[in-house]
């Protein structure tokens, strides 16, 4: 008799490699990022697997996944070194929470933010000239939860982070798009600095105002709204 292995064993086993994997490139990268190797060389990996208790093949593919983030290389007979954090990839968003979870950092948080504020107004003003119903729906949605969240009905980190990620998917630009998992990951951090120096969550009305332009479909209010809600971020970050 035929027996139909298609949802038996290898899938389980495929995602609990993956698992594994995944769980040995969080431990190597926040090790590499906290500087424990500073004074020490990267081990190799067999070393790794060893002290772990994995397989090679799981240290290989996790050892891959960081010389893709930048974090290590490959050198002729250096084997695996750890690259200076110039080269690490601050777009990954791995590498980003990693440095963001090391130590806190206002300095990082100033570069984080300068950088939004030279894309998210202009995102806002795309949003304003593209963003279709569903768009706007989005907007309007993550602004509601930040009216909730600010009446302790909802989270209001999580409904701030929702309202900037529908406008940069309202762009309609892939681009900017791509920029969500970045400025999500990074807000976490940027947006609990900033209420805590504040004593309150983020400002309701500053929100609307770039919700009301976008809904008129007024580019230049739009980018003005924005850049208004991340030059106070900026300002609060330089006090600090």
């Amino acid at each position: 008799m035929a027996i139909d292995m298609t949802d038996s064993a290898p899938p389980v086993a495929g995602v609990a490699g993956r698992n594994l994997t995944h769980g040995m490139l969080d431990t190597l990268g926040r090790a590499i990022v906290t500087g424990r190797y500073e004074t020490r060389p990267f081990p190799t990996e067999a070393e790794i697997a060893k002290t772990h208790g994995v397989s090679r093949s799981v240290t290989r593919e996790a050892v891959k996944m960081l010389t893709a983030k930048g974090l290590v290389s490959a050198r002729p007979r250096q084997g695996t070194v750890v690259q200076p954090a110039s080269a690490w990839n601050l777009f990954d968003t791995d590498v980003l929470r990693w440095t963001l979870e090391r130590k806190f950092s206002v300095e990082l948080l100033r570069h984080f933010n300068q950088l939004r504020i030279a894309i998210e107004p202009e995102a806002a003003a795309l949003a304003a000239r593209f963003g279709d119903a569903a768009d706007i729906a989005a907007i309007r949605s993550g602004l509601e939860q930040m009216e909730a969240g600010e009446a302790g009905l909802a989270d209001p980190l999580e409904a701030d982070i929702a309202f900037h990620m529908a406008i940069l998917r309202a762009s309609k630009n892939p681009f900017y798009a791509q920029f969500q998992s970045v400025v999500s990951t990074a807000l976490r951090t940027s947006i609990r600095f900033t209420n805590r120096i504040k004593g309150r969550s983020a400002n309701i009305a500053d929100h609307a105002a770039v919700a009301d332009a976008i809904v008129a479909r007024n580019p230049d209010s739009a980018r003005i709204a924005m850049s208004r809600i991340i030059g106070d971020v900026l300002t609060l970050i330089g006090e600090a």
